[in-house]
């Protein structure tokens, strides 16, 4: 809205600062955390008296997360208002890329409010079936991959202009990708401030590598595929730093609230369109490491069970076994935090050993 309105005055006087994505991106982050924290605390007390008893705790997991009975869940709510308050303020209204990721994260962020609806309904950990989740993420990402993808070539990092050709294919990988990230993001939203941190970093790692890309000059010099337009994704992730601090301030041991599969679908989502229409999709696998092990960590334990009748970790996903290995939550989420800064700039890193 104020990108538009400084382009009707010509960016002119101060109204020049709104032209530059770097200013926006830093403007969106302070006015998301701004909001979300205005807001957090009406949501929260929302929330508390609609759930009554909360998320449900399930009663084979670590015996210490049986205090948190009570505790409400789809604090998603807050992350998506703030997150898409701010981004229409300073976005730039005509690009399809930041529609497109706006698009995912409402349309993520449903799925997962529905599941936590059913959750909560039937006070139990089962919600909506993973087939019915599933077909709906495949519907959003789909659509989502029409919007934002322009050349169908998957660029590999370390190597300067270096691509797979997929062709048709790539419209199936895009989505894989963008349902792959929510549901990884998912499966890390097990402990406070388990995963808004590492969205927080990886964020913050993608808004640099967006900005880059959408710049021909600086994207030549670094040998990575030029995509115009995608800088304004820049904007976008200062939009999800911003309202995952604001989230992260209510989250902090002992939660006030938890951001439920409302919050970790959408955002993981969002993070995967971003990837994709920068094309750094194997990039995301690096700064993303974290939430790639939760996931493997889940596949393996499920997949070797159902063929041999035991379990490679003592729970699944793995930040669970730690704590079953006797570290406190809170050291289990600091470590994991390390782990995500190391993974974003070995991200970064790629940028620069081609």
């Amino acid at each position: 809205m104020l990108y538009l309105l400084a382009h009707w005055l010509h960016f002119e006087g101060f109204s020049n600062l709104i032209r530059y994505q770097t200013f926006r991106a830093g403007t969106t982050l302070i006015t998301a955390l701004f909001i979300g924290l205005l807001i957090g605390p009406r949501f929260i007390n929302m929330l508390r008296v609609r759930q009554g008893k909360g998320q449900p705790i399930r009663e084979d997991g670590p015996q210490t997360h049986l205090a948190k009975r009570g505790t409400p869940t789809m604090g998603g709510l807050m992350i998506v208002t703030a997150l898409t308050l701010s981004l229409l303020l300073w976005m730039d209204l005509n690009s399809r890329y930041v529609w497109a990721c706006l698009a995912v994260t409402i349309g993520f962020g449903l799925i997962g409010f529905l599941d936590d609806f059913d959750k909560v309904r039937k006070a139990s950990h089962r919600g909506v079936s993973g087939r019915a989740r599933l077909v709906g993420e495949f519907i959003v990402a789909g659509i989502a991959a029409w919007l934002v993808v322009g050349e169908t070539n998957l660029y590999v990092p370390f190597f300067s202009n270096l691509y797979i050709p997929l062709g048709p294919f790539y419209y199936l990988f895009a989505a894989f990708v963008i349902v792959g990230a929510g549901n990884a993001v998912n499966l890390t939203d097990g402990l406070d401030g388990l995963a808004i941190m590492p969205v927080i970093i990886a964020s913050g790692t993608f808004a640099i590598i967006a900005y880059l890309a959408g710049r021909a000059d600086y994207a030549h010099y670094l040998g990575i595929p030029h995509v115009p337009g995608v800088g304004e994704l820049a904007i976008f992730c200062g939009a999800v730093m911003g309202a995952g601090l604001a989230f992260l301030w209510f989250n902090a041991p002992p939660a006030a609230v938890f951001m439920g599969d409302t919050g970790s679908l959408a955002l993981g989502g969002a993070l995967g369109v971003i990837a994709v229409a920068a094309h750094h999709e194997i990039v995301l696998a690096i700064v993303g490491g974290l939430f790639v092990l939760e996931a493997a960590s889940v596949i393996i334990q499920v997949f070797v069970y159902k063929r041999t009748g035991k379990r490679v970790f003592r729970m699944a996903p793995i930040h669970h076994h730690f704590e079953q290995l006797g570290w406190k939550e809170s050291t289990v989420v600091i470590r994991f935090w390390i782990v995500s800064i190391v993974l974003a700039l070995a991200g970064l890193a790629t940028l620069k050993v081609r």
